[in-house]
């Protein structure tokens, strides 16, 4: 078939959309689809520095952008950019029309929309003649009242502007057209799911988690589980049995539940890592209260945070509103139970057999079932060994982009046969 895929983050080597974009179109070219992407010219030294080494790639790249803005992310600020979001607006105007005349010639069997994948925001694409297949795409999971009373202004602002964001977004004619035009909508949780019915979606599926893995990291992730028990098995003494959590350090990561959770659960022979930077670094400092068990590792390097993975034995990720966060598909390839709060994405990737889902009703009882959650599985070694494995059997069956490629495939097929 031929797929027209829109990817306005799209790149290589990169985490978040611009890395789902790119292993989407690389997914869908390897089951043997004739590829054409649409994304911004930001992308296309990344792009094509990498297409010199991948010659078995056979993708059709098409770089556009509106009154030739090419925007410049080095310059992003924090919070919500509101200048790149205009230009993603823009840019889905121009790419329908770009999309329009390459349909004239090529006759494409569908569109596939990947990037942005926020269900707020409309894709123009759906006006073409052909089936439209939305997403996975997710963005209304938010963060419970109750909790913002732990935010700083600043959190509490960026709170109530993503909120007016999002149902701003679904006022916009624009994306009720997208839903009602889309062949099939896909959502990455029941959340979003339930805002697309509220949009009039025609056919909806959750399909859990917007990215996945690729066949190397797994390669990668799953050897650190050995090394894992191969370092504890050489240590003369029982290794203090770690936590490690890895992201931005800002207010609706949730990591100051985390950091409170660990110091409640008083754990003798524990500790905790925390890998990354972010403007909460000093609250966090301040709650850690120099307990040297509680590490703060700063950035490093993907390949570096990865290989830190296989010094550690429980992954927490308390985060307030994720819809698709990678770093919970690594951390169970990489043998890690996952920790989390029974919200967004996290609530969906992981399972009772993989990790601990902790109730969110407010701070207080979060952070005391945090706690016993951290508390269970340090005592409790053969259930971090057998959590481990079902992680790493649910990423195999669920989560590498292989797999995401032929379930794509198979969905592409069932609109074919809809929509000859």
């Amino acid at each position: 078939m031929k797929i027209l895929i829109s990817a306005y983050a799209c790149e290589p080597n990169k985490g978040s959309e611009p890395g789902v974009g790119w292993e989407t179109a690389c997914a869908v070219d390897r089951v043997g689809h004739e590829v054409w992407v649409l994304t911004t010219t930001t992308h296309r030294s990344g792009i094509e520095a990498e297409l010199t080494h991948r010659s078995e790639l056979n993708i059709h790249w098409v770089y556009l952008d509106p009154f030739n803005w090419v925007y410049d992310w080095t310059t992003g600020g924090k919070g919500i950019q509101w200048d790149v979001h205009l230009h993603h607006y823009l840019w889905q105007i121009k790419a329908y029309f770009v999309a329009k005349r390459l349909h004239r010639t090529i006759g494409f069997h569908l569109v596939h929309h990947a990037t942005y994948a926020r269900y707020s925001a409309p894709s123009f694409l759906a006006l073409l003649p052909i089936p439209f297949v939305w997403g996975p795409v997710g963005g209304a999971e938010s963060a419970p009242l109750s909790f913002w009373r732990d935010f700083g202004w600043r959190g509490k602002v960026y709170e109530f502007l993503r909120q007016v964001a999002r149902f701003s977004g679904e006022w916009d004619p624009f994306v009720h057209l997208t839903a009602r035009r889309s062949a099939l909508a896909l959502a990455c949780t029941p959340e979003t799911a339930d805002r697309l019915k509220v949009l009039q979606v025609t056919r909806l599926e959750v399909l859990p988690g917007l990215t996945a893995v690729s066949e190397a990291d797994w390669q990668l992730l799953e050897s650190l589980r050995f090394r894992r028990q191969a370092n504890r098995e050489a240590s003369p003494e029982e290794p203090p049995v770690r936590f490690l959590s890895v992201g931005r350090l800002i207010h609706w990561k949730g990591y100051h539940l985390g950091i409170r959770a660990f110091l409640a659960a008083k754990l003798e022979n524990a500790e905790y890592w925390i890998v990354g930077n972010g403007s909460e670094l000093e609250r966090l400092q301040g709650i850690a209260a120099g307990d040297r068990r509680i590490q703060f590792l700063g950035n490093l390097p993907r390949s570096q945070a990865l290989q830190v993975m296989a010094d550690c034995d429980v992954f927490v990720h308390p985060s307030l509103h994720d819809f698709s966060p990678t770093v919970c598909i690594e951390a169970m390839a990489a043998g890690l139970p996952v920790v989390c709060l029974d919200l967004g994405g996290p609530n969906v990737q992981v399972t009772s057999e993989t990790g601990i889902r902790v109730r969110a009703i407010d701070p207080p009882q979060a952070i005391q079932d945090l706690a016993e959650a951290m508390t269970a599985l340090a005592q409790g070694g053969d259930r971090r060994q057998v959590m481990g494995v079902a992680g790493q059997a649910r990423v195999r069956e669920f989560y590498r982009w292989e797999v995401r490629g032929q379930i794509y495939s198979r969905l592409y097929e069932t609109l074919d046969q809809i929509h000859p």
